[in-house]
């Protein structure tokens, strides 16, 4: 139980957090927007070329990240004392800003660089891009009030990991003897796209562990 000064300073805590809980709104479309964008993704290379409309809609999820972002920026401006520390803020905002944009570059090279059936790899990482992005955008709603999220950013960190595996494994493949090397500085880039979305989802688990240490 908690002693009278003790709860005066659990208070002071709270007013220097600040009131206002958008920016809590805004973090929560953004989680509800990776996790769109990375099943958008997914589904056009488990069925590319035939799928390659979704290039559409994953470039309107960038737009749409893009949106937060200034929304997120400008709520900042506005604010004089914020629920969580400014850096915190732009840090979560830019690593969830970051993996559409990866996601986005993607798509877009699948057409730039005319690719005519996915490699299986590629298939495998969106996989695992999805679910650490769901991992992420279930986590969000829980900084509201600092809960412990310990169980999504542990899965986030293994899914990482299998990326990484995954990733190195595919640009080994791409050195096997015979394959055009256009075709290999294509699909590098691709990979290494993909590569870094899944990155920007452990930047983003990183930067909501931080929050909720901080001010828990």
């Amino acid at each position: 139980m908690l002693r009278g000064d003790q709860l005066t300073m659990a208070s002071i805590a709270n007013l220097l957090r600040g009131t206002d809980r958008e920016f809590f709104d805004l973090f929560e479309q953004a989680g509800t927007n990776i996790v769109h964008a990375a099943e958008l993704l997914d589904a056009m290379l488990a069925s590319y070329p035939e799928s390659a409309g979704l290039a559409r809609e994953i470039l309107d999820c960038e737009h749409q990240g893009d949106h937060i972002t200034h929304e997120v920026i400008k709520r900042m401006n506005q604010t004089f004392v914020t629920p969580i520390d400014r850096e915190d803020i732009l840090q979560l905002c830019s690593a969830l800003d970051d993996i559409v944009d990866y996601i986005e570059e993607v798509a877009d090279y699948l057409g730039l660089y005319k690719i005519e059936a996915p490699m299986a790899q590629a298939q495998r990482l969106a996989g695992v891009l999805r679910d650490a992005t769901r991992q992420i955008a279930a986590a969000i709603p829980l900084i509201r009030t600092f809960t412990d999220i310990t169980d999504h950013m542990v899965e986030v960190h293994r899914l990482e990991k299998v990326g990484d595996r995954i990733t190195r494994e595919a640009i080994a493949s791409l050195f096997e003897t015979g394959i055009d090397p256009m075709v290999v500085i294509r699909w590098k880039d691709i990979f290494e796209r993909l590569e870094n979305a899944i990155d920007s989802t452990e930047r983003a688990a990183f930067s909501l562990e931080g929050i909720v240490i901080k001010n828990a």
